[in-house]
């Protein structure tokens, strides 16, 4: 590579700028908010974990453990022996390893939020990125349905809050174990009949892992596909008293719901409920949220059994959604924005402005453009600059002024130009009347 030649990001990892950034911290604030109300807490996990972590707990033979997850051999130590170590495909493994390996179940259940990056090498798409952003809650250590009720009321709660209308939820039960192996053998018996209509990957799956063949999005196979043995039919009393117990809660919430008996969801780690929040508003990447309990894989992961049930979330869908149904997300800006005629009173303009922003006063100083420090531009030029900025005064530090201790302040949005003088010795009195009403 040429020395000067630029260098551009990763395909499929994207830079988020402002102010497009404010779309990504607005919606942040939002969950963050929702997740304190139900009593979730943030959990903070590394984005690089041991491959084996993901091998174990999603499933050797799933999509993304064999064709997605960006892995590799960390450098060898002193004695050769090197790691294999993975950029975390998805959150709740990660999560549950920390669980784990920090004992947190000790004391009883845990109610648990994350946001993060996640990465997978998957062809980049609208709302499908190599680097992407995840939020997900994970509540551990709780058997009942009501939480498996609770999780999914949260997301729901989340898309009133956002403005987001016509999301549809659809359910199903992956039951126990035991059901699903007597539903496997008679799935792969069933499969074993109909192989002239099976690709090369159903036919791959079918033993090692026949329900994911039910997920194919083969046209050829749809008939054939919907014609198999359904998992319904081979759950016992308890795996259906417990769907039925989250419907009732559902239905008592009126969050409306449709049964999938199709929907086994992309990991190996679920059992008795899974669920997806469905929206028409992004063409094929439909599902925005998705999840259901793992009762198994903290056992499977080298702890103590616990039950558990969570849901995966993808933040740039989300957004993506919230273009499409034309949610105003407001824009950040100054309160202030400081006009500075003459570089000589910096170090005064300074002293001021530092103390309006102790004060809480957001201040958007001028500044010289170019290399040049010598000119701060016209007063046009900056004032054009202040309205440009969004901000609700603009604080002008002129000579005059200054000589008598004051600088002027001018409203910008009230459609009259209202300007006023205001004594620098008296900051702390007037600094309240500049800032926005949150």
């Amino acid at each position: 590579m040429a020395k000067n030649e630029k260098l551009t990001a990763v395909k499929g990892m994207n830079d988020i700028l402002p102010p497009d950034s404010a779309r990504w911290e607005w919606f942040e604030a939002k969950v963050r908010d929702l997740m304190g109300r139900f009593a979730y807490r943030n959990i903070r996990t590394p984005i690089v974990e041991p491959t084996a972590l993901f091998v174990r707990g999603l499933g050797e033979v799933t999509d993304i453990v064999e064709k997605e997850m960006y892995s590799f051999e960390d450098r060898a130590d002193k004695h050769g022996q090197a790691e294999h170590l993975t950029l975390r495909p998805e959150g709740t493994a990660g999560v549950v390893r920390s669980v784990v390996e920090n004992n947190l179940l000790y004391e009883g259940g845990k109610r648990l939020f994350y946001i993060g990056q996640m990465f997978r090498r998957e062809k980049p798409q609208r709302g499908r990125y190599r680097q992407f952003h995840q939020v997900g809650v994970e509540a551990m250590g709780f058997a009942g349905p009501e939480l498996d009720a609770e999780v999914i009321l949260l997301a729901a709660q989340l898309w009133k809050e956002l403005g987001i209308e016509g999301v549809r939820l659809e359910l199903n039960s992956l039951g126990q174990p035991e059901e699903r192996k007597i539903h496997r053998e008679a799935l792969i018996a069933y499969f074993e009949q109909h192989t002239e209509v099976m690709d090369e990957e159903a036919k791959r799956r079918m033993y090692s892992n026949p329900l994911r063949v039910l997920d194919t999005k083969n046209p050829a196979m749809q008939e054939m596909v919907n014609a198999a043995p359904r998992l319904m039919d081979y759950l016992g009393d308890a795996s259906k008293a417990h769907l039925k117990a989250v419907q009732d809660i559902l239905d008592a919430n009126d969050v409306a719901w449709s049964l999938n008996p199709r929907l086994v969801r992309g990991m190996d780690y679920y059992n008795l409920t899974v669920f997806e929040f469905i929206t028409d508003k992004l063409g094929s990447q439909s599902t925005i949220c998705g999840g259901g309990r793992y009762d198994y894989l903290i056992e499977e992961i080298g702890g103590k059994p616990a039950p558990a049930v969570g849901w995966g979330m993808g933040v740039e869908r989300v957004l993506e959604v919230l273009k499409e149904v034309g949610v105003e997300i407001p824009q950040p800006a100054a309160d202030v924005y400081a006009i500075i005629p003459d570089a000589s009173v910096l170090p005064q303009v300074f002293k001021t402005v530092q103390q309006l922003r102790a004060a809480g006063v957001a201040v958007q100083m001028h500044a010289a453009a170019g290399g040049s420090a010598e000119g701060m531009g016209s007063m046009k030029s900056q004032f054009k600059k202040a309205d440009g900025s969004g901000a609700r005064f603009a604080l002008i530090f002129g000579s005059d002024e200054l000589a008598q201790g004051k600088v002027t302040v001018k409203s910008l949005r009230d459609g009259e130009g209202q300007q006023q003088q205001q004594a620098l010795a008296d900051v702390a009195l007037w600094a309240g009347s500049l800032k926005s009403a949150v």
